[in-house]
């Protein structure tokens, strides 16, 4: 388990993100029209952009900035992933305008037990550690992030760097 903080308390994790180099673990999310996006479902390159919920400013900012900055490296689909349903998802990207990304509802099932991410302690207990995979065009894990203070923004950079 992994242990990170909130605003400088400190809370576990059920397990640890998956090993650079590992095959990425398969995963099956609620998209905003209910309907399941499954890994196998997705073509190219993969950045999966974990948060606890969307209501809350870091999380919005991650979302915001992966769209702005990921979609523009061919070959690459950003999902953004957390416990919040999938309505709620699908109401922020389109409030905000945001098409470049698309959203993924871990509420009914084991994303975050299979990415090791889901707070097992703390005020967060049960919702996602904020956190970064990215994962090559043959499902092979190639960069991750488990952010160490869960208000602070991921490192968009050397995520996407790893694209480039």
């Amino acid at each position: 388990m992994a242990t990170v903080t909130l605003k400088g308390n400190s809370f576990e994790t059920v397990g640890n993100l998956p090993k650079v180099g590992d095959k990425a673990p398969d995963f099956s999310v609620v998209k905003g029209d209910l309907s399941d996006l499954n890994l196998a479902d997705i073509k190219g390159r993969i950045v999966l952009n974990i948060f606890p919920s969307i209501d809350t400013d870091t999380c919005a900012m991650s979302v915001r900035q992966f769209n702005k900055k990921a979609t523009a490296i061919e070959n690459t689909s950003v999902i953004c992933i957390s416990k919040d349903l999938p309505f709620a998802l699908a109401r922020f990207c389109g409030a905000e305008g945001l098409e470049n990304v698309e959203v993924g509802s871990a509420f009914r099932s084991s994303f975050g037990e299979d990415y090791g991410v889901t707070a097992k302690t703390g005020p967060l207990k049960g919702l996602l550690s904020r956190s970064v995979v990215v994962i090559d065009e043959n499902g092979k894990v190639i960069y991750t992030e488990q952010v160490a203070e869960t208000a602070d923004e991921p490192d968009y950079e050397a995520a996407l760097n790893i694209l480039k």
